[in-house]
Formats: C-alpha cells, sequence, structure tokens
C-alpha cells in the first residue's frame, strides 16, 4: 500500500477541518457574532456625522477582523494537539508545511470568507458606497489569509502552554496590526454614498 500523495493529504486535512468547524458551529458564529458587535458598536457611539463614519469604517471593519481571527488562532491546532491528532500528521511523510497549510485554509474558508461577505452588510451602516464596500471585501479576501499564515505560527509556538492567550495576543498582533494598517482601504474617506 503505497502513502497518500501531497496533494490528497492536504485534500483530506481541508475536508476534516471544514467538517469538523461544522460540527462546532458555535465556535465559528461566535467569531462572526463578534465580528458583527464590534462593528455595529462605533456608529452608535460616534453618532449620526456621516462623514466621520466613512473616514473611519474601513479601520474599523478591519481591527474588528483582526479581533475576530484572534478569537479563532487559540483553535488552530489546540484540539487537534489534545486529541492527538496533530501528533499523528507528524508521523505523515508529507511535508509538515501541507499540514498547517490545510488547517489554515481551512480556517480561512470557515472564518474569513463569512466575515468578509458580513462586512457589507455591516459596512452599510458606515455609509459606504458600493464601490468601497467591494473594495473593502476583496481586501477583506486578499488579506484574511495572510491574518491566518501569520497567527498560525503563533499558534504553532504557544500550542499547549497555560495562559497561552495571552503570549499568543502579544506574539500575532504586532506582525497582524501592521498587515491591517497595509490593507486599510484607500479613498474610503473621500467616497460619497450613491
Amino acid at each position: 500500500m503505497s502513502p497518500p500523495s501531497s496533494y490528497s493529504m492536504f485534500r483530506w486535512i481541508v475536508l476534516r477541518d471544514l467538517t469538523l468547524a461544522w460540527r462546532r458551529r458555535a465556535d465559528v458564529l461566535s467569531t462572526l457574532f463578534f465580528f458583527v458587535i464590534v462593528v455595529s458598536l462605533f456608529p452608535l457611539g460616534i453618532g449620526p456625522e456621516m462623514q466621520l463614519l466613512r473616514s473611519i469604517a474601513p479601520g474599523v471593519v478591519w481591527v474588528a477582523a483582526l479581533l475576530a481571527s484572534m478569537l479563532a488562532l487559540g483553535r488552530l491546532f489546540a484540539n487537534d494537539y489534545q486529541d492527538g491528532t496533530l501528533e499523528q500528521m507528524m508521523l505523515t511523510p508529507q511535508p509538515l508545511y501541507l499540514v498547517v497549510l490545510g488547517k489554515v485554509l481551512a480556517q480561512w474558508l470557515s472564518t474569513g470568507v463569512p466575515l468578509a461577505l458580513i462586512a457589507p452588510i455591516v459596512g452599510v451602516q458606515f455609509g459606504l458606497s458600493r464601490d468601497t464596500l467591494g473594495v473593502l471585501v476583496i481586501s477583506l479576501l486578499l488579506g484574511t489569509p495572510v491574518l491566518g499564515l501569520i497567527g498560525s505560527i503563533g499558534a504553532a509556538l504557544t500550542l499547549g502552554l497555560r495562559g497561552g492567550g495571552v503570549l499568543l495576543s502579544l506574539l500575532v498582533l504586532p506582525p497582524l496590526a501592521r498587515s491591517c494598517a497595509v490593507a486599510d482601504t484607500p479613498g474610503a474617506s473621500t467616497t460619497t454614498t450613491s
């Protein structure tokens, strides 16, 4: 019996993690609800000044996406580590980076893509135009995998540590904040609602 190919191993990891995410829908939904709540609190706190809301909207959405991704990072390897599956995956003849990339892709499909799809709905309360909402969605679709890739390094480094969530935040937030600053949607303050 020959060992599975790298592609079939990668596909198996992605499908397995998507199935587990579907079974643990509460974890995924809590991340999405957190994102919606954080983004929705800003217009309530700032008030009805639409020009100010338009100018801060991309930053608010990106910071909320960053914080929501931090919630999901703690679960990236933890469950597989606790039940021994991660150790078994490390013993396979395929490269370890395929395991990490498969898990990150599955996490992005289960949390990053829904965050990007929810962004236009929560962006309407900031008075953003369709063009700006489109740019925001595209930037989230391109940027949230980066959040997962950088965050996977911190999740792997803090795996198995007691109180690792705080250390994970200290390791991951500075580079993630930099990627969010780079990905901030330009021109949002000059765009008007159509």
